[in-house]
Order: structure tokens, then sequence, then C-alpha cells
């Protein structure tokens, strides 16, 4: 199974993801634009339309969707537009890109009842959309943390 989702800086959701049990293998790049192939700068110039995104793949025995979705809601404010701490840009977007019907509905029923939980003050605006193409990010930005760590 696949997840791909929006939650900011693509290397801070990358990281989070990376430590959850059930999860075979994370990797970071583009979704939900307008542009083919587009690089990172792209991207960072706001001309693409694209979602700095990790997508995972995981083992849905060992966790499940609705698990993944938690770590998302977890690991950034959903009420805040176009903006995760000091990112700004629609590149760093809330959203959740769905690739099954079902991954459509676990997500509107996991945000509604968020909505619903008096966690926030403000709305959450989180889009949820269906997958498109997905444009892997160059390799100096995958596991960017890690590598990081080693130097």
């Amino acid at each position: 199974m696949e997840a791909t989702l929006g939650a900011g800086c693509f290397w801070s959701i990358e990281a989070a993801f990376r430590n959850v049990k059930g999860i075979h293998s994370t990797s970071v790049g583009y979704m939900g634009g307008h542009f083919e192939n587009p690089s990172y700068l792209d991207v960072l110039s706001r001309i693409t339309g694209h979602a700095e995104v990790c997508q995972v793949k995981y083992d849905s025995s060992l966790v499940q969707y609705e698990d993944l979705l938690n770590t998302f809601w977890n690991i950034h404010d959903p009420t805040s537009l176009n903006r995760q701490g000091a990112d700004r840009g629609e590149q760093y977007r809330s959203v959740i890109f769905y690739h099954t019907p079902e991954q459509s509905h676990i997500a509107m029923r996991s945000k509604e009842h968020l909505e619903r939980s008096g966690r926030y003050d403000r709305p959450i605006v989180t889009l949820i959309q269906p997958a498109s193409s997905y444009w892997l990010a160059t390799e100096d930005h995958q596991q960017y943390f890690e590598k990081k760590q080693r130097h």
C-alpha cells in the first residue's frame, strides 16, 4: 500500500514517518501541480502548483491508513494555510493525496473527526485530493536529516 501526504517541508514529514512500524520505505517529492518533472527550485519558485510530499509504502497488516493519518495530524498544524512554521507558500500546504476511494473516505472521516474534537480554534484547511503524478525529488533530498546526522 502507499500513502502520499503533504504537511510542510518534506524533510520533516519523511523523518517522522521513517519511525513508524510497518512502513517499508519513504521518499520525498512533488505532487498536485501542473508542471512536468519539476525541480526543487521550480517548486520553490511557486510556479508549478506542486506540494512537497512524502510518499510512504507500508504493510497494511502492520499499520493501518488511519494510523498514518494520526501521525500526519500530529506532526503539523492543519489550520495553517500554505504555511508550516517559517516555511511559506503553496508548496507547504497541508494535503492528503488519496490513492483509492477507501483512502478518500478514511481521510474525510478522519478530518471530520478532528474538526469536531475541539482540538483547534481555527478551521482545518487540509485538502483531500486524488493522487496525481508523483515526481521524485533528487537524491540529496531523500532521507535528508539522516544524511545530515552522518556528517
